[in-house]
This record gives structure tokens, C-alpha cells and sequence, in this order.
């Protein structure tokens, strides 16, 4: 909630660049919070999921190539075609022009994270405004943000802290281990405790690495 000028309290606006596992948390944790929340990103599977949240779901219209190409098969984002870059930086000035927090998430396997967020649409952004960039690790969804640093540019703060689960060490440290034991839950057999590797099963599949000495997965 953000208090007013003249001192009346209104929702916050809040938009969530990403929606991997970090987005939807924070999309559940701003929901919680009262504000008004939207929320971008380029796989169109990931809509049903921001919107059982209570967020809007905001997406450059896609053309049928662009959809095949816009994950990958283990559901991560893509790098897209310039085009696309260009119709979803439009958009992205556009809401953000209207946001009073915007959090981004975005990352590419491999790749430096992707700019959503540029210098120009920093500055049409509303004086006070906050931009977290959660990326800032691998370059930043800003080019403004500073990693290990809170900075203010052109009236918005950009918060560019490195580790933010280091911040909440008890919380991420439980989140881990509940992975791990759901992954463990997978290969081993609840009766007797032995291995069933089961190939069919496309989380077990895609992290297996080698498998009676034939290499399975060389990335």
C-alpha cells in the first residue's frame, strides 16, 4: 500500500518482469500485500500460472514461430528475434511508465540476462518508483542497476543487491532441501530405498549425465 500526497493510501502497482520460480514468488508475495500486480514474460505456457496468482498476464502478441521458439524444451526462456525485442520493449515503457515497483527475474541459460528495462524507460518511470533487479548477477534486466548496490537514477531507485537469498538464508535453505528430497522421492524406490531410474520421467531424463558408461546428456 503507498500512501498519497494528499494522504490518502492507495494499492500499490507492481509489475513482475519474469515469472520463473522467482516471479510467481514475488507476484504471491506483492498479492498478499495488497497491490495491483502485472506481470510479463515470453513463454505464453507460463499465463495460467500468473493469472491462478490473481496478476494480470501482460504479452507481446506472438506469431506462430515465435511461440515454438520462445522455450525451451525444459521450459526455460529463449533469446528472441529483434523484432520481438523491439514490440516488447514498447510495451514493457509502457506499464512500466504506470508501475510504482517493477521486479525483474529474467535470465537466459548461458546468456547475460536480457534488458527489459532501458535507460528511457527508467526515466518515464514515475519519480520514487523502485526497480529490483534480480538479475543483476548476470548482468542486470537495467543497464542502470549496480550490483551489490541500492543507486538512484533519474528519481527511480534501482536495488541491485547480489545475493537476496543469502538474505533469508533459514527460508532458501529449506526451499533447497525440499527440492532434493523431491528429487530423491523420484529415483529411489519407496519399499526398498534402491534406485528406479525411470527414463520416461522427463526430470529424471533430463538430468541424468551418463548411464551404464553411455554419455546420456553432453550439455
Amino acid at each position: 500500500m503507498l500512501m498519497t500526497a494528499a494522504g490518502t493510501v492507495k494499492a500499490a502497482r507492481v509489475l513482475v518482469l519474469g515469472a520463473g520460480v522467482a516471479g510467481l514468488q514475488a507476484i504471491a508475495t506483492a498479492k498478499r500485500l495488497g497491490a495491483v500486480i502485472e506481470a510479463f514474460d515470453v513463454r505464453p505456457a507460463v499465463k495460467e500460472q500468473v493469472e491462478s496468482l490473481g496478476a494480470k498476464f501482460v504479452e507481446v502478441p506472438l506469431t506462430d514461430e515465435e511461440k515454438k521458439k520462445a522455450e525451451t524444451a525444459g521450459g526455460y526462456a529463449t533469446e528472441m528475434s529483434e523484432d520481438y525485442k523491439r514490440r516488447q520493449g514498447e510495451l514493457i515503457q509502457e506499464r512500466a511508465a504506470a508501475a510504482d515497483i517493477i521486479i525483474t527475474t529474467a535470465l537466459i541459460p548461458g546468456r547475460p540476462a536480457p534488458v527489459l528495462i532501458s535507460e528511457e524507460t527508467v526515466k518515464a518511470m514515475k519519480l520514487g518508483s523502485v526497480i529490483v533487479d534480480m538479475a543483476v548477477e548476470a548482468g542486470g534486466n537495467c543497464p542502470l542497476s549496480e550490483l551489490g548496490k541500492t543507486v538512484v537514477k533519474h528519481g527511480v531507485h534501482l536495488i541491485g543487491v547480489a545475493n537476496l537469498p543469502g538474505l533469508v538464508a533459514a527460508d532458501a535453505s529449506a526451499l533447497y532441501a525440499r527440492n532434493l528430497l523431491n528429487f530423491l522421492n523420484l529415483i529411489l524406490d519407496a519399499q526398498t530405498g534402491e534406485l528406479k531410474i525411470n527414463r520416461e520421467d522427463e526430470i529424471i531424463d533430463g538430468s541424468l549425465v551418463c548411464m551404464a558408461g553411455e554419455v546420456i546428456n553432453k550439455s
